[in-house]
């Protein structure tokens, strides 16, 4: 029994794109659509790339989430505790480095975070 061909990723061009129930995942970018949007070439509209905290909840904007690490802050005189809520997140999309998170924190101002060190609330 050999499994079905997946399509090209539509953002990287890789070949090694597979299936994991309706959605089409490529490893190497971490691009993810609905097989539809997919295959009709609607990626950039239909679809986003989708983040997920540590745990793998999905974020979306608004949200509230929780650090689960002490993040050392350059300038400031003492860390981001862990447990701290950051409320009504903006997911930053096709970020240029890891930080996928604009948000304001209490006592710290405005900053950005990656997505791997938070869990929804």
């Amino acid at each position: 029994m050999s499994l079905p061909a997946c399509p090209p990723c539509p953002k990287c061009k890789e070949n090694y794109t597979y299936q994991d129930g309706d959605l089409l995942i490529c490893p190497i970018c971490g691009f993810e659509a609905q097989q539809q949007a997919w295959q009709a070439g609607e990626t950039e509209a239909a679809s986003e790339q989708i983040i997920k905290d540590a745990v793998g909840n999905v974020l979306q904007d608004g949200d509230s989430v929780t650090v689960i690490k002490d993040l050392k802050v350059k300038g400031a005189s003492t860390p981001i505790k862990v447990g701290t809520k950051v409320k009504s997140i903006r997911l930053l999309h096709d970020a240029p480095d890891d930080h996928d998170i604009d948000c304001k924190i209490d006592g710290f101002g405005a900053m950005k975070l990656k997505s791997s060190i938070v869990k929804k609330a």
